[in-house]
């Protein structure tokens, strides 16, 4: 962003312009990060909620607590959902195997103390 005009003949005026500019629009978008970031948060916590209860489930029930074939079929998933939505799938795939992993501890955790 730059403006028509200066105040001098160095252009300080257009550049004090332009760095509000910038600054204001870098404060905008970290706003809408930091919202997305709360909301991710929310939502994972509220996964972890809901896996909590299948831990409990497979525990009271003598069930493992992996399910490699329930696991492979969210990855596929989740690579097809990220490459709609233009996100890397490589990376999609990190992060549902590191939740995956946190999952089975917690379901682990769960079964020892049943």
């Amino acid at each position: 962003m730059t403006t028509s005009h200066t105040s001098d003949a160095n252009g300080a005026g257009a550049r004090d312009t332009t760095d509000a500019a910038v600054r204001a629009e870098l404060s905008r978008l970290r706003d809408s990060i930091d919202n997305i970031d709360a909301a991710v948060v929310h939502m994972l916590a509220e996964r972890f909620k809901c896996t909590q209860q299948v831990g409990h489930l497979k525990a009271n029930h003598h069930l493992p607590p992996a399910d490699p074939d329930r696991e492979a079929r969210q990855i596929a998933r989740l690579r097809e959902l990220a490459e709609n939505a233009k996100l890397d799938p490589a990376f999609a795939e990190k992060l549902l195997n590191f939740i995956i992993a946190e999952v089975i501890r917690h379901h682990e955790t769960i079964a020892k103390s049943s």
